[in-house]
C-alpha cells in the first residue's frame, strides 16, 4: 500500500477511536470536578494546548464548530480555569481511557509505536492545533496510554489536514459539514444555526477535499517501512472491533457532542 492509501484507510478508525475518550463517563466527571460544563471541557480540552488565546483564534483553529459555540465553551471555561490546565486534564483522561480500553489489546505496544512514528513525521505546517498538541509534554504511561495519545494526535492532524483541504476547495467549514454524512444534523450539533445552504453542488468538492486530506496526511505515513502500513491498519481495525465505543450524543451543556 502507498502512504496515501494507508492514510485514507486508517482515517475512519483514527477519527473514531481518537475521540472516543471524550464521551466516556470518566471524562465527563472530570469536567464537573473542574467546575465547567461538558461543552466547555470539550472545547477547551481540545484547544487548550494553544494556551491563553482569544475565542476567535480557537474558532479558526477548530474550524468546523460555529464561532459562537466555540466562544460559549471557551469563555465559559476561562472564567474558572486556565486553558492549558484543561488541556492537561483532557490528556490525563485520554491516558486513563487508554489504560482501561486499549492496554489489554494484542499488539497495543506495536500500535502505539507505529502511531508515534507517523505523528512525529507528520508535517504540521498550517495546523496550529496539531502542532500545539504535539508539543505538549506527555506522560510515559502504559502502552495503552501511549496508543491513546497517538490516536489523539493523529486525529488532530487529520482534522487539520481536512480543514486545509476544505478551504483550498473553496468550501466554508459549514458547507463541508453540511455535505458530510450527517448533513444538517451535523451542522446543528456543531452549533451552526439554520437556515442552511443547499448541499447538492458541494458533494463533489467534499470528495475532492477528502482526497487532498489523504495526500496531506500521507507525509507522516511515509515514515513506515513497507508492510508496516498494512500492519497498522490491522491493529487499528482490531482495536475498533474490541473497544467499547459510546454513540455520539447531543451535549446538554452546549451545542455539539459530549
Amino acid at each position: 500500500m502507498t502512504p496515501e492509501q494507508v492514510a485514507a484507510a486508517s482515517k475512519p478508525f483514527v477519527l473514531e477511536l481518537g475521540e472516543t475518550f471524550t464521551r466516556c463517563p470518566g471524562t465527563l466527571r472530570r469536567a464537573r470536578l473542574l467546575g465547567i460544563s461538558g461543552w466547555a471541557f470539550y472545547i477547551t480540552g481540545r484547544a487548550g494546548a494553544l494556551g491563553d488565546v482569544r475565542a476567535p483564534t480557537v474558532a479558526a483553529a477548530l474550524g468546523f464548530i460555529a464561532p459562537d459555540a466555540v466562544a460559549d465553551g471557551w469563555d465559559g471555561a476561562a472564567l474558572v480555569i486556565r486553558p492549558l490546565e484543561v488541556a492537561a486534564a483532557n490528556l490525563a483522561e485520554c491516558c486513563r481511557w487508554g489504560d482501561e480500553q486499549l492496554a489489554a489489546l494484542p499488539g497495543v505496544h506495536r500500535m502505539g509505536a507505529l502511531l508515534r512514528r507517523v505523528v512525529d513525521a507528520a508535517d504540521a505546517s498550517g495546523m496550529p492545533l496539531f502542532a500545539a498538541w504535539r508539543a505538549m509534554p506527555t506522560p510515559e504511561g502504559s502502552p495503552g496510554a501511549r496508543a491513546a495519545v497517538g490516536l489523539l494526535l493523529l486525529r488532530e492532524h487529520l482534522a487539520g489536514a481536512y480543514l486545509m483541504a476544505v478551504r483550498a476547495g473553496g468550501m466554508t467549514p459549514l458547507e463541508a459539514v453540511l455535505a458530510g454524512p450527517e448533513g444538517e444534523a451535523g451542522a446543528l450539533a456543531c452549533g451552526w444555526p439554520p437556515p442552511y445552504p443547499q448541499v447538492g453542488p458541494l458533494v463533489r468538492r467534499r470528495l475532492w477535499a477528502e482526497a487532498v486530506t489523504d495526500r496531506l496526511a500521507s507525509a507522516g505515513f511515509r515514515a513506515l517501512a513497507p508492510g508496516e502500513g498494512a500492519e497498522l491498519l490491522d491493529l487499528l481495525a482490531s482495536a475498533r472491533a474490541q473497544v467499547r465505543v459510546r454513540p455520539a450524543q447531543r451535549n446538554p451543556d452546549g451545542p455539539g457532542r459530549r
